[in-house]
C-alpha cells in the first residue's frame, strides 16, 4: 500500500494539484474501501490487485484538476457528511462560522422559521434543521441540479419533512411576507476579474453561477438585501457570508436599507478577514 500511495502522490505532485498526499490518501480510502485507521493499518500490506485499476482511475481524474470532493461525492461540513457534485459549490470551512453564530442566537429547543437564500447543496439549511429540531425552513436556489442534491442531503439526514426546497431567484419577492425569524445567505460574491485569479480547480470545475456575481461581485448582495428585509419579521436576523474584500460595500448596502439601518455588524473569520454581515430588522 505504501508504494502505491507514494506513486500516486508523486504523480499528483507533478500534476500540480492541491494537497497531493492527502488527495492520494482519500482516493485510496474510497478505492480500497478503508477508513483512515484502516488505511494506516494497511500501509505495510499488499493491495488487492483487482482494485488498483479503480484507484489509478481516480488518481487520473484528480491529476486533471477535478476536486477530491466531486470524485468522492461527499464533503464534510460541521462534522456531517454531505453529498456534493458538479452542480454545487464544495462547502468551505469558513461557512461553518455562520452555523456557530446561529447557535449563539437560538437555543436548541427554540421554535423558529428560517430561510436559506442560495442553498446550493443545502448544507446550511440541513445543518440548522439538525441542530434545532423544532425549526422549519425554506431553502431557495435557482439551480435545479443544486436543489436535487440539497433534497438528497435533507433526506439523508432525516430533516426533509421540515425544509421546503423552492426553485427561485432570491432577487425576486418570493418570501415577502415578513414571517421569518432568520435568513441565511451565501450568495455568489466573486467579481469577474477575481474568477481569473482563483485556483483552476475551483474556476474550471465548480459552477461559475454560484461563484461570480457580475462585474463588481456585489450584484447578488445588492439584489437580495431588500428581499431579505421583506422576508424577515421585525427583530429577525440575517447572516450573510461575503467576500473578504466586500465588508465595507456589504455593510453600506445593508445600512442603506431602512429596515436594517443602525443594526448592522461585520464579523471577521478566523483568519481576520471580513466574512459575515449580521443585520437585525428594525
Amino acid at each position: 500500500m505504501k508504494e502505491v500511495l507514494s506513486k500516486a502522490t508523486a504523480l499528483l505532485n507533478q500534476a500540480g494539484v492541491d494537497s497531493p498526499a492527502l488527495s492520494a490518501q482519500l482516493l485510496a480510502e474510497k478505492a480500497f474501501d478503508l477508513d483512515r485507521l484502516g488505511l494506516i493499518m494497511e500501509m505495510g500490506s499488499t493491495v488487492d490487485p483487482g482494485r488498483i485499476g479503480e484507484f489509478e482511475a481516480l488518481v487520473q481524474r484528480r491529476a486533471k484538476g477535478e476536486p477530491v470532493a466531486y470524485i468522492l461525492g461527499i464533503k464534510e461540513f460541521f462534522g456531517l457528511d454531505f453529498k456534493v457534485g458538479p452542480g454545487v459549490l464544495i462547502p468551505r470551512p469558513e461557512t461553518e462560522e455562520m452555523v456557530e453564530k446561529v447557535q449563539k442566537l437560538f437555543s436548541e429547543n427554540d421554535e423558529f422559521l428560517f430561510a436559506d437564500f442560495g442553498t446550493g447543496s443545502g448544507i446550511l439549511a440541513v445543518t440548522v434543521a439538525i441542530l434545532f429540531p423544532r425549526s422549519r425552513g425554506i431553502a431557495l436556489d435557482l439551480s435545479p441540479a443544486a436543489l436535487l442534491i440539497a433534497k438528497d442531503n435533507a433526506r439523508m439526514h432525516g430533516v426533509d419533512s421540515r425544509i421546503v426546497f423552492v426553485q427561485a431567484d432570491f432577487h425576486a419577492p418570493v418570501l415577502a411576507d415578513g414571517q421569518f425569524d432568520l435568513v441565511l445567505a451565501n450568495p455568489p460574491y466573486l467579481s469577474e476579474a477575481e474568477l481569473d485569479e482563483i485556483s483552476p480547480e475551483v474556476a474550471e470545475f465548480e459552477p461559475v453561477s454560484a461563484l461570480v456575481s457580475g462585474v463588481s461581485g456585489d450584484e447578488d448582495i445588492r439584489g437580495s438585501v431588500p428581499r431579505i428585509a421583506a422576508a424577515l419579521k421585525p427583530g429577525g436576523t440575517v447572516f450573510m457570508e461575503i467576500g473578504y474584500l466586500q465588508g465595507r460595500t456589504a455593510c453600506t448596502l445593508f445600512e442603506s436599507c431602512k429596515h436594517f439601518a443602525g443594526s448592522v455588524e461585520l464579523i471577521t473569520d478566523l483568519s481576520g478577514h471580513d466574512r459575515i454581515v449580521v443585520a437585525k430588522k428594525n
